[in-house]
């Protein structure tokens, strides 16, 4: 066992780690942060993104020794700090971003990242990035509405599917 620490949502935590777990595990069955969800377990769903030291990767596929020192920010670090959904969790609630509810955390998390690196992103640029996320309730369509209306666009020409 080994001892990995990281700022995870802010705050400082640490554990023993066999050296082949992985993020999702060591977030999900040591720290109890069960947002991040595991869908395939090799990296192709999305479901389990987060971010580590400000870049979204799929913490299916990094150990959690690879994060030691990092700072990961998960889905439940996500909301404003009085507790009420972000601007990207509001407009998929209001744009009916999701259905069953499985993807959605990996698609705010990356999401997330887009915004930040793309602040107003054409429909054609979103999709495009999403491709390493799955879905298999919404067909996209108002997920990619939904992130459109995030970063601040006028969706109402876009009709709802």
């Amino acid at each position: 066992m080994t001892q990995v620490s990281m700022t995870v949502n802010g705050k400082s935590v640490s554990g023993d780690v066999e050296g082949r777990t992985l993020l999702s595990s060591f977030l999900r069955d040591h720290l109890s942060l069960t947002g991040t969800h595991v869908g395939c377990d090799t990296a192709q769903c999305g479901a389990c993104v987060v971010h580590v030291n400000g870049e979204a990767v799929k913490s299916c596929n990094m150990l959690a020794l690879e994060a030691d020192g990092a700072d990961v920010g998960t889905i439940e670090g996500q909301a404003n700090d009085d507790g009420s959904l972000n601007v990207i969790q509001q407009a998929f609630q209001d744009h009916h971003g999701l259905q069953c509810g499985f993807c959605t955390p990996g698609m705010v998390m990356s999401t997330a990242a887009l915004l930040k690196d793309n602040p107003r992103p054409t429909e054609a640029e979103v999709r495009k990035y999403l491709e390493g996320n799955l879905c298999r309730c919404t067909g996209y369509h108002n997920i990619v509405k939904a992130i459109m209306a995030a970063s601040g666009q006028d969706v109402s020409s876009i009709a709802a599917e």
